[in-house]
């Protein structure tokens, strides 16, 4: 198959075929808006799941992936290529990556916990990347050091965090639909990372009483989504759920529920820096902190210097909320994006295009 001429068209996939999401979904979307849509192909561990997806797609793994793979002018993803992966002459090969900054430490920065095979990926993978792209200036900084890479990087903001620029409505309708939320209710999206340790126990808050305290702080009803990090997507009943409390971990894009959430619960997730440029209230829960960043992962920020305020306790998230003001928050994090050089303007895709227009037209 490598030796079929290349044809202009970009294959897409996200997350190893898992999802329908991301900065490449941006990207595909862009492209189909513009009267591109018969360039565009995804892969899909499971075509059949992302009926949201309109387009021309095909089976992650299959031999036809290999062919689209192989002959294919242009392909874009968030994660690591695998080690089959070996970039033809004249193809061009755009790394997202998954989130537009990061707080836990990545590659070269975090070698020392990271898995062997997956060193081994990463450090045959970036060499064969055309175009690395960076949601901010700090981010470009990381990539310089620790990416094992000496690329193009393109100082375009992150696709992904698009949608987070335009109208909220038609997408706060459609996660409302999708749930069943009345309208009028107001929606907090709980999103933590995983834990290299499997601990399940630090995902059980007590969601009622938050919602409670949600709708005392800033009045109406209020619903969480409860969405656990891709890695425990076989674990979700780790959480107790009800009407109020619904689980969110299937539904495919983190960015769309970004996009209808009043106010956002993380921990040490990239998610908040996507969610900042929205300025919304954003509250930070890490009980295991002491242990996460001496036992999981070192952090490029000190916690306490985020916009974002960081409760260890369930009582001090419960206080966190009932204090918040916005009015200063929205000035913490206005210093933050201008601190860490934000390139976010809602205008990242088609940056990317441009860079590949050549190529497909």
């Amino acid at each position: 198959m490598r030796r079929l001429p290349l044809r202009k068209r970009v294959l897409f996939f996200g997350y190893y075929g898992e999802q329908y999401s991301g900065s490449p979904k941006y990207i595909s979307r862009y492209m189909m808006e513009n009267g591109l849509g018969e360039r565009v192909i995804w892969a899909f561990t499971r075509p059949k799941k992302h009926a949201a997806y309109e387009g021309k797609s095909v089976r992650y793994g299959s031999l036809r992936f290999c062919y689209y793979l192989s002959t294919s002018a242009v392909i874009i993803t968030n994660y690591r290529m695998t080690q089959e992966f070996i970039k033809r002459k004249g193809q061009t090969y755009i790394q997202t990556w998954h989130s537009s900054l990061r707080l836990k430490m990545i590659e070269k920065d975090a070698e020392d916990t990271l898995p062997a095979h997956y060193l081994a990926m990463a450090k045959q993978d970036s060499p064969q990347i055309d175009y690395l792209l960076a949601g901010c200036k700090k981010s470009r900084e990381i990539f310089e050091r620790a990416f094992w890479y000496d690329g193009k990087i393109v100082n375009c903001g992150t696709p992904q965090c698009d949608i987070l620029f335009e109208g909220r409505t038609p997408l706060l309708e459609k996660v409302r639909a999708h749930y069943g939320i009345p309208t009028g209710s107001r929606i907090a999206l709980y999103a933590p990372t995983f834990r290299k340790n499997g601990d399940m126990s630090v995902y059980q808050l007590p969601f009622a009483e938050i919602a409670d305290t949600l709708g005392e702080k800033f009045g109406g009803e209020w619903y969480v989504l409860a969405r656990l990090h891709p890695h425990l997507s076989a674990r979700t009943d780790c959480i107790q759920y009800s009407d109020r409390v619904l689980q969110a971990t299937d539904y495919d894009d983190v960015q769309e529920l970004l996009c209808a959430a009043d106010v956002l619960l993380s921990d040490y997730s990239a998610i908040m820096f996507d969610f900042s440029v929205t300025r919304r209230p954003c509250f930070l829960y890490a009980p295991d902190r002491v242990a996460y960043t001496t036992e999981d992962r070192k952090l490029y920020f000190d916690m306490s210097d985020l916009p974002f305020s960081c409760a260890e306790t369930v009582e001090d998230l419960l206080g966190d909320i009932a204090s918040f003001s916005q009015e200063a928050y929205g000035q913490k994090i206005a210093a933050f994006l201008d601190g860490i050089g934000s390139y976010d303007d809602g205008h990242a895709a088609e940056r990317v295009y441009e860079l590949i227009r050549e190529k497909i037209e």
